[in-house]
């Protein structure tokens, strides 16, 4: 009997060893590295205790036990500052980064490394006596450094533990896997009073067992359930984890609320408890809509892959609130529809009649000249101008289409060959490329200079550029300018203080916003006076200086 005791005392540590070892093997899979490295840190140690347990039982003299029985306490101790590291890196703080605390840590493990090393002096951590029962061997006599020690042990440990309870519970996530590992720390200190106390177990120090099997436990609960705990806590949505035939694995407690057959529906299909939410899984189905506290909400279901590793272990559906994007939609799609038919309204009854007067118009000045048809005809022109472009307003507003290469030069020719002034003057000092809308970029830039001919005057110069910081391109005139109190109030609809519709400026903003860029009118800075308009936020490309 005594040698199966033996036999299975040191299995038992040898195996606890192994089993820290081999998960070594797939820590690699851990994406973050700070995250990796204390979980790394904590088997590694929690192995190599277990080892030195297993190895002070086996070999053969006394000084050589007492050698790795010395290494084991040093190894088991620093387990606690990798399980802190871990815990630390997990949760998302930065706790293992400051210098203040890393070297507090250190000081505090060199103490107690000291007080381990110097035991053949002091014995106040240990003693080693010789006895018989259930096998011969050195058994272990705690002395109270040894308990002071485990006692700042758990204590640190703890301040982990709190950790990762604080983020299970903002998670809303199960934390009785954690207690249970928990718990298996605590195992040992029994199995140190049974066999202090009694023959039936060796006079051993049994925590590397627990440690072990804590570590391990931890990388294998990381896997199924702190990876995901990890991954939802970086969102404050809804986050439902699937098993890869979409079986629910955990669900938060935002989750729940939501759909309350959740709460209790580990292993069933999500078609079962929540089938609106599985249909929305291919992504293509609109938004969802609940009912939340009387309230009617919408969610946007989105699916992405669960994976340790190579391995694909399920997918995560995240459920995010999009109540107010959905709202301005609904909203922006009826203001277009209502836009929509007030084109139809201008380009049917009002372009027709307006066709007719112009018509008679035309038959009157055939029979005699006036200056009051003359300026009937102005009128006409004006009023065809309007519903030209309240018409590409209402129509186009702020889509646009497929986006191309192009350059500033290029559009900036097509644009100027479209304005009506011959004795005004194009220079374009330098070119860029970036992607976008040839044609409505176009319309921008006709806008501009159409405003620049109808404000600078008959022989205004016109300049086209790269802003000096190359986040954008410019178009400024040598004409009277804008006054800086009008600079903004110029891009609102109807606002023009000559001729013109007050709408074209209007109809450049709404170009530049849409492609995702910013306008504003400033001085001009190739001239002493002057307008220029800016457009930033424009990703250019291949910036070529003019000759």
């Amino acid at each position: 009997m005594t040698g199966v005791a033996f036999a299975a005392h040191v299995a038992a540590f040898a195996v606890a060893a192994l089993a820290c070892f081999a998960g070594l093997s797939r820590v690699r899979y851990v994406e973050d590295p700070d995250t990796r490295r204390g979980l790394a840190g904590l088997l590694a140690t929690s192995g190599g205790w277990a080892a030195a347990q297993a190895g002070f039982l086996a070999l053969p003299t006394q000084p050589v036990k007492v050698g790795v029985y010395t290494v084991g306490l040093v190894a088991g101790f620093a387990t606690v500052g990798a399980w802190l590291y871990f815990c630390s890196a997990y949760t998302g703080r930065t706790l293992h980064r400051n210098p203040a605390v890393r070297r507090a840590a250190l000081a505090v493990f060199l103490v107690v490394v000291v007080a381990k090393l110097t035991n053949p002096v002091h014995g106040a951590y240990y003693d080693l006596v010789r006895v018989s029962a259930p096998f011969p061997h050195l058994a272990v006599r705690h002395g109270v450094v040894h308990w002071l020690a485990m006692g700042a042990s758990y204590a640190l440990a703890a301040v982990g533990g709190f950790m990762l309870f604080e983020l299970l519970t903002q998670t809303g996530y199960d934390t009785r896997p954690l207690l249970a590992l928990v718990g298996l720390t605590g195992l040992p200190v029994v199995a140190d009073v049974v066999g202090t106390a009694t023959p039936h177990l060796a006079a051993l120090t049994y925590e590397p067992l627990g440690v072990a099997a804590f570590a391990v436990g931890v990388l294998f609960v990381y896997e199924e359930r702190f990876q995901a705990v990890r991954l939802a806590a970086d969102v404050d949505d809804a986050v439902v984890f699937l098993t890869d035939d979409d079986a629910v694995r955990e669900a938060n407690q935002r989750a729940v609320d939501l759909f309350p057959a959740l709460a209790d529906a580990t292993g069933a299909p999500l078609a079962d408890v929540a089938p609106g939410l599985a249909e929305r899984l291919p992504g293509d189905a609109p938004v969802l809509e609940l009912t939340v506290d009387g309230e009617r909400r919408f969610f946007q279901v989105s699916a992405t892959p669960f994976t340790f590793g190579r391995t694909r272990v399920g997918r995560m559906v995240v459920v995010a609130d999009v109540t107010r994007a959905e709202r301005n939609r609904r909203a922006l799609e009826r203001q277009n529809e209502r836009l929509a038919e007030f084109a139809s309204v201008v380009s049917h009854d009002l372009r027709n009649p307006l066709n007719v007067a112009a018509g008679r118009l035309d038959m009157e000045r055939e029979r005699r000249d006036s200056e009051d048809l003359d300026a009937v005809a102005g009128a006409l022109d004006r009023m065809e101008a309007l519903i030209d472009d309240l018409l590409l307003l209402a129509r186009e507003g702020a889509d646009i289409g497929d986006r191309e290469r192009v350059t500033l030069a290029a559009l900036a020719e097509r644009a100027w060959a479209s304005i009506a002034a011959p004795d005004a003057t194009l220079v374009v000092d330098d070119d860029a490329a970036f992607e976008a809308d040839a044609d409505r970029v176009v319309q921008l830039l006709e806008n501009v200079l159409r405003n620049a001919a109808e404000h600078g005057g008959a022989d205004v110069t016109v300049r086209v550029g790269v802003l000096d910081d190359g986040r954008g391109f410019y178009v400024e005139d040598d004409g009277p300018g804008i006054p800086e109190a009008d600079r903004e109030s110029v891009f609102g609809m109807g606002v023009s203080t000559a001729d013109g519709t007050g709408f074209g400026l209007a109809i450049v903003r709404t170009i530049a916003e849409a492609h995702g860029w910013s306008v504003a009118a400033t001085d001009a800075a190739a001239a002493d006076t002057g307008a220029r308009f800016e457009v930033t936020g424009v990703d250019l490309a291949d910036v070529e200086l003019a000759a």
